[in-house]
């Protein structure tokens, strides 16, 4: 399989856009409706990149798991984070820039918009 992406997200909704989105693509997409099943997720399958809500029920948000992936000693702390998320005031991305994101990507996207940053961010284009 080609390049493994983890998504965390709580809406369904969101999740299956993401899926179809991806799914012509070169990509093994894992899924977690909550950052601490996202958490396990990142340990266990070790991903290029992490697609990541902001808010979310449970015992850590989004920002709160990307602090947590900066802060590993391991490749891990490497892993391109993007935050999907419908807060979008100067205050939300510069929270999201300071946890250690890549790209702070505002809800609705565009499925290619989506795809194009994946890409930037992995180094290579993207298929379409």
């Amino acid at each position: 399989m080609g390049t493994r992406l983890v998504l965390v997200e709580d809406q369904p909704e969101i999740r299956q856009l993401v899926r179809m989105t991806l799914e012509f693509g070169d990509f093994e997409l894992l899924e977690a409706a909550d950052a601490d099943a996202g958490w396990t997720l990142i340990e266990e399958h070790r991903p290029d990149l992490v697609l990541l809500d902001v808010m979310m029920p449970g015992s850590m948000d989004g920002l709160e798991l990307c602090r947590r992936l900066r802060a590993r000693t391991d490749g891990l702390a490497k892993v391109r984070v993007v935050l999907l998320t419908a807060r979008s005031q100067h205050s939300d991305v510069e929270a999201g820039r300071r946890a250690g994101a890549d790209l702070y990507l505002t809800k609705p996207f565009s499925p290619l918009e989506l795809l194009d940053h994946i890409g930037a961010l992995l180094g290579g284009a993207t298929e379409r």
